[in-house]
């Protein structure tokens, strides 16, 4: 059964494996603010089961150290590296105005200018040059990425569940000119 709206399970962190011998895990915050982490309560495996309940956290170099409810040996929380943690949506606080889940974007409906949506947004992706929706256009074979800035996306819609991107057309043929003005030649 997929879960959706507050039920919906959200990515917060990683394991990173056993820290020493006493039973700590490291964990990789992907959460705004990286201590807020351990304010969620229980941190949940994919499926919703409790992977681990924070006692007490520590900063490490690029991740908290974890003292954890369960009782786990090193060779345990080794064997869960890599593993994401969740949190269901609800507990989650409201995003801030002109700020967005990326799990609340993806399914939206994007509108181009008509009464009809031209399409739907997959997921959000940053190679490092920033946010790009993925938009999969009615009709069209492979998606496309637009920039996710207010000028290539000025109208995003939670509470309707759609976007609109003006310019959809030009992202989805690699002919036209891009933004900058230049060509793809």
């Amino acid at each position: 059964m997929t879960k959706t709206g507050k039920d919906k399970l959200i990515a917060v962190g990683v394991l990173r494996g056993a820290h020493g011998v006493r039973g700590e895990v490291r964990v990789k915050s992907y959460t705004a603010d990286p201590e807020a982490l351990f304010t969620y309560g229980p941190l949940l495996d994919e499926a919703g089961a409790v992977l681990l309940t924070p006692k007490s956290a520590r900063p490490g170099k690029d991740h908290f150290i974890v003292r954890t409810k369960e009782n786990l040996q090193k060779e345990e929380w080794d064997a869960q590296r890599g593993k994401l943690v969740y949190v269901p949506r609800a507990r989650l606080p409201a995003a801030e105005e002109d700020e967005f889940y990326i799990e609340d974007l993806a399914g939206l409906d994007v509108y181009s200018g008509g009464e009809s949506p031209a399409g739907r947004v997959r997921s959000v992706q940053n190679f490092g040059s920033g946010d790009l929706l993925e938009v999969e256009i009615q009709g069209a074979v492979a998606t496309v990425f637009v920039p996710f800035t207010l000028a290539d996306v000025p109208v995003v819609d939670i509470a309707a569940r759609r976007v609109v991107i003006p310019e959809l057309a030009m992202w989805s043929d690699p002919g036209n000119e891009t933004p900058s003005g230049d060509t793809d030649e």
